[in-house]
Formats: C-alpha cells, sequence, structure tokens
C-alpha cells in the first residue's frame, strides 16, 4: 500500500483493537448488561457494524440484540439500552435519534468527544485514537466492534494477533478479478456488507454480498471465471466446490471474519490504486452525512 490515510489506518488495527479492549474496565457501565433487550444502531458501516455485534451478542446469549440504520429506527418499540455508533457524532440520522430518545438509556460509541451527538445521548464512549483522516471507515468500525467483542468475553488480544496475520496475506493476485461477493454466516454476515461496501467506496468497484447458505439461492448466477467469491469466516459445506464449478476463484482466509476484513481493506486500497483513484477521497462521498 502507498502513503495514503487510509493504508497507515488499516495498518494500525491489532494496536487500535488492544487500546479498545484496555478501555473497557471504564466503559463497561455504559455498555449493555446481561439480560438487557438491546437495540444497535449506524449508518453505513457503523450500521453494519451493529448487525455484527447484534448477532454475536445474541449467539453468547446476553439477550435479544436488534439492529436497525439510523433512519429505520421504530421509535415507538422501547428496549433497555440503545446503542448508536458514529465515528464523528454528527450523521444527521444519529443525532436525530437521540434526541428523540432524550430520557432513555442510550449510548453513544464514537472517535469525536464533544461531537453534538455526545450532547444528545446518556452515555458516551469515545475512541479518539480510532479517529481517521480518510473518509473510507476502517480502524474506527473495526475497532468499535472490538471493544464490544470484548464485552462479550472475547479475547481481543487474539484477535489483534490474527489482525497482524491479515496485513501479511498476499492480495496481489487477487486484484485483476472483475467482481466480487462477499459471504459468510453469523455474525459475520454484517461484516460481508462492510466489505462490499468497502470495496464500492474505495474503487468503485462491482463487489456484493450475501449470507453464504442464501447464496445459492439466485446469486451465484453471476459466478463465472474472471469473478471471485470471498468467504469472511468457514463456508457451508459444500460451496467452495459449487464455486469452483462456475469457474469463480473461491477466496477464504483460515481468520476471524473480524481479522479477515483487515485483508479486505488492503485489497479495496490496491484496487483503489490501480484504477488511478484516491482511495482517502472516495467519489461523491464526505466523511459524515449531514442533511440540512
Amino acid at each position: 500500500m502507498t502513503d495514503t490515510f487510509v493504508s497507515a489506518e488499516t495498518a494500525s488495527q491489532p494496536e487500535t483493537w488492544r487500546a479498545a479492549a484496555a478501555l473497557l474496565p471504564d466503559v463497561a457501565a455504559a455498555l449493555p448488561r446481561p439480560g438487557e433487550r438491546v437495540a444497535v444502531v449506524g449508518c453505513g458501516t457503523s450500521w453494519f457494524v451493529a448487525a455484527a455485534y447484534a448477532v454475536a451478542r445474541e449467539q453468547a446469549g446476553l439477550g435479544e440484540t436488534d439492529a436497525f440504520a439510523g433512519s429505520e429506527y421504530p421509535t415507538g418499540r422501547r428496549y433497555d439500552r440503545v446503542v448508536t455508533i458514529s465515528r464523528s457524532g454528527t450523521t444527521t440520522e444519529i443525532v436525530d435519534l437521540l434526541r428523540t430518545l432524550d430520557g432513555q438509556e442510550t449510548v453513544l460509541v464514537t472517535a469525536v468527544p464533544g461531537s453534538p451527538a455526545t450532547h444528545a445521548a446518556r452515555h458516551v464512549v469515545a475512541l479518539p485514537f480510532a479517529d481517521e483522516r480518510s473518509v473510507v471507515q476502517t480502524r474506527f468500525a473495526t475497532t468499535t466492534l472490538a471493544l464490544l467483542r470484548a464485552a462479550l468475553g472475547d479475547d481481543v488480544d487474539a484477535l489483534a494477533v490474527q489482525a497482524e496475520a491479515a496485513l501479511a496475506e498476499p492480495i496481489d493476485d487477487l486484484l485483476d478479478a472483475e467482481q466480487v461477493t462477499f459471504v459468510g454466516r453469523g455474525s459475520a454476515v454484517g461484516l460481508t456488507a462492510e466489505a462490499a461496501l468497502k470495496t464500492r467506496e474505495a474503487a468503485q468497484f462491482w463487489a456484493e454480498s450475501y449470507p453464504a447458505m442464501d447464496y445459492r439461492h439466485g446469486p451465484i448466477a453471476i459466478a463465472q471465471p474472471g469473478r471471485l467469491v470471498w468467504s469472511l469466516g468457514p463456508a457451508p459445506e459444500g460451496l467452495a466446490d459449487e464455486v469452483a464449478a462456475t469457474g469463480a476463484r473461491f477466496v477464504q482466509h483460515d481468520l476471524d471474519p473480524m481479522a479477515g476484513l483487515v485483508v479486505v481493506h488492503r485489497f479495496a486500497v490496491a484496487l483503489a490504486e490501480r484504477r488511478g483513484l484516491d482511495p482517502d477521497n472516495p467519489r461523491s462521498l464526505t466523511r459524515s452525512v449531514i442533511l440540512t
């Protein structure tokens, strides 16, 4: 990777994940408690992180957890705690939602202390060490998830070791692909959506995502030579062979899906650079969506 902000931010993820885990004792009281009914809300990348965490929390048996895009939160529904995620703390849908939920148990996870959303949330978890200069999110998203996974009892240091391995995974032989479809299961489904978004944002590249079991129900029809089907985490039995039969290439790394996303970050940046694009400043995008 060349000297871009997003390249440096991608490479820093093992360090920021460990920093997030170390922060947990100081912020645990603000985060969901076992048995609470929880909603997790974000926009774009933050929504996909919310979706990954929601599944992981339910799978851990810690309570019902729903994930929503900021604009789609059901304001008539009551939760014990609403966790919002916003890197900048300025995203209009999140600021408006927190104001609507005034008086309820709300939490904001953000990289920017003192932002408008921090004044509307009851609890604020600030991760300024994970903030980014690139428009494209990488480390803030995964660092937020690292913190939330640490709260679930996951070994974040072991995940950081896997992220270090992800930074060394070869990707050059993937860059000639004409299209990529990301697949995953469980909590990885949200991360596959983020993987596809990152590839579209940074490189203006055709990328899709699906639950791995659902991939056979239609999307496999576009698989053909020159295209990738990339699994984050273990794939369903037989899927690799079915993809191979289409002539497409099946890609899978022996990594936790969150660490596997680091490989995707590097792939997206490398694609952008090969296509002559600036991965720090994607077309038509800004750091935060602020509606007037």
